[in-house]
């Protein structure tokens, strides 16, 4: 489809996981969609891909931690029938992560996030250090305990938004690269289209915003209609072992950091949480906390090589829960604000935004990231 063929029944803005598994979910249910790229790599790009529905929620969170459950649930099918379809493999490495503690504080922690995941009924082992080490030769002697956790695994996200992409195509949606949208268009109570960067327009029966950290820049809508997200910038360094594979075979995390191993020898290392705006330049002090942190219970790291210093926008909401379905104006949905969790929650955000689209309301269970809640919240 391009911008000279008839209207799409929904036009979807941006071309990250969330936009295009919506897309992807709402083409199979017979629906002619049109994703507008802006061409440039979202926070997908620099995430980790961890899939760690517990170990990223707060305590407290409840109702984000019941959609990050049930999509962490769902991902491996979710994955399967993805690479069927798109013929890509998007990269999910099923290998367990190891949640270790560096004092006796953070083992405290620990054993309260212990206790939770048992309370959750969720599969966890409690390792003494010696025990730990054994798991993971490389750990330092000063760990003080760690934690098994053998069903929170991780995604490669740059495969994973490649595979969406082909799926997208193969169940025949479209999807435009380098195709910024400036603003939605309204008339009366309704959303009918966008306008380009270009000053071009596209008409559309449906628009699903999913830009991210920008979807709160963009303009045309009535004051109290959008969605009060906000960018908040994390960095990674990319490494790469020139040996190949082998320093961790699981994802290795701390209060502070985390180190994710690819199965090619490449190892992501994140990730800072900075309230800085829109400024999403890496610094050499955010390598600095990240080499540090890590170092301390993985000394290997230091002997790799690095590839890329990245920074990204985390779009969060002021619940950390993400805005998802039909909003304030009709014919205008979303699926923004998933914070930490976009790659975790692409799956399950891409099935309720396609029934949304279709004209079912959001199930009991995801009433809580309704994105009604924030009408009349300036945006």
């Amino acid at each position: 489809m391009s911008l000279e063929h008839a209207k799409p029944d929904v036009a979807v803005v941006g071309g990250g996981p969330i936009g295009l598994a919506s897309a992807w979910r709402a083409a199979q249910r017979g629906l002619r969609v049109c994703v507008l790229d802006a061409g440039e790599p979202g926070a997908w790009h620099v995430a980790a891909g961890m899939l760690a529905p517990v170990a990223e929620a707060h305590f407290g969170e409840d109702a984000l931690l019941e959609l990050s459950l049930r999509a962490a649930a769902g991902f491996p099918d979710f994955c399967a029938e993805l690479s069927a379809a798109s013929g890509h493999d998007p990269g999910l490495r099923q290998g367990g992560t190891l949640v270790v503690a560096r004092d006796r504080d953070e083992a405290e922690a620990l054993d309260r996030l212990l206790a939770f995941r048992q309370r959750l009924g969720l599969g966890v082992e409690r390792l003494l250090p010696s025990a730990a080490r054994r798991a993971e030769p490389a750990l330092a002697p000063t760990v003080r305990l760690a934690l098994d956790v053998a069903g929170d695994h991780s995604v490669d996200p740059r495969r994973l938004v490649a595979a969406l992409a082909g799926a997208v195509r193969a169940a025949g949606g479209s999807v435009l690269a380098h195709t910024r949208v400036s603003a939605l268009i309204a008339e009366g109570e309704r959303v009918t289209g966008v306008r380009l960067q270009d000053g071009s327009t596209l008409a559309a029966g449906a628009v699903l915003v999913a830009a991210g950290a920008h979807s709160a820049l963009l303009d045309g809508l009535p004051p109290g209609t959008g969605i009060p997200v906000r960018p908040v910038a994390g960095q990674v360094l990319r490494l790469r072992d020139p040996h190949g594979p082998g320093l961790v075979a699981r994802t290795v995390r701390t209060s502070d950091a985390y180190i994710v191993p690819r199965a090619d020898g490449r190892y992501v290392l994140g990730a800072t949480m900075e309230e800085r705006g829109f400024d999403a330049v890496p610094t050499a002090g955010g390598m600095f906390e990240l080499l540090r942190d890590i170092s301390e219970v993985l000394p290997g790291v230091l002997e790799l090589e690095v590839e890329e210093l990245l920074a990204g926008l985390r779009p969060a909401t002021p619940d950390n829960v993400p805005a998802i379905g039909a909003g304030a104006l009709a014919g205008l949905f979303w699926a923004v604000g998933h914070y930490r969790n976009g790659i975790l929650l692409a799956g399950l955000t891409g099935e309720l935004l396609a029934a949304a689209l279709c004209g079912a309301a959001l199930p009991d269970w995801a009433e809580p990231a309704d994105a009604r809640r924030f009408a009349g919240v300036p945006a």
